[in-house]
């Protein structure tokens, strides 16, 4: 797509990734922002949605709201969503009923989970941080060294190793 550079615009030029492993990463990555995205909008908006991919390996991938054989039917048959005098979907069965709730508690499942995938991630990088600052291995370092942020990490080490040990 080609913009308009007088505008602050600028041209836009993809191209196809020629190495077949960046290609892949790439696919994988993108198709989960995808699917992601798509979930979002079917539970902020209460829509439903369909998307089938295929991998650069040929392998089909597909995300469906309530689920991909309800929408893809609905389709192949020429059947229209029903709708209220809203615009709002009509949902009479009960079993597209329970996959909606379900898809949300889903969703509310991932984002939690995502959030603590990043704070593990953010807690990990604190820890290699302070791996690296000091040559020794935590439990080595000379604690009257050791600043207040230092030590709050060392502590939680502890803690989490005091827990594993009460488990086992």
């Amino acid at each position: 797509m080609a913009k308009k550079e007088s505008k602050g615009w600028q041209k836009i030029k993809m191209a196809r990734i020629k190495n077949l492993s960046h290609r892949q990463v790439t696919f994988s990555k993108r198709r989960l922002g995808l699917f992601k995205k798509a979930s979002e909008i079917c539970t902020l908006c209460g829509v439903e949605a369909i998307i089938i991919v295929f991998s650069p390996g040929q392998k089909i991938f597909s995300f469906g709201h309530p689920n991909v054989e309800s929408i893809v039917n609905r389709y192949l048959n020429h059947t229209p969503c029903p709708q209220t005098s809203n615009n709002n979907v009509k949902i009479e069965d009960s079993h597209v009923e329970q996959s909606s709730t379900t898809m949300g508690e889903f969703n509310s499942q991932l984002t939690k989970i995502l959030d603590l995938l990043e704070a593990e991630k953010s807690r990990g990088e604190n820890f290699k941080s302070f791996k690296r600052k000091s040559s020794q291995w935590w439990w080595e370092a000379p604690i009257d060294k050791l600043g207040l942020y230092e030590l709050e990490i060392l502590g939680a080490s502890m803690e989490d190793i005091k827990k594993t040990i009460y488990i086992a």
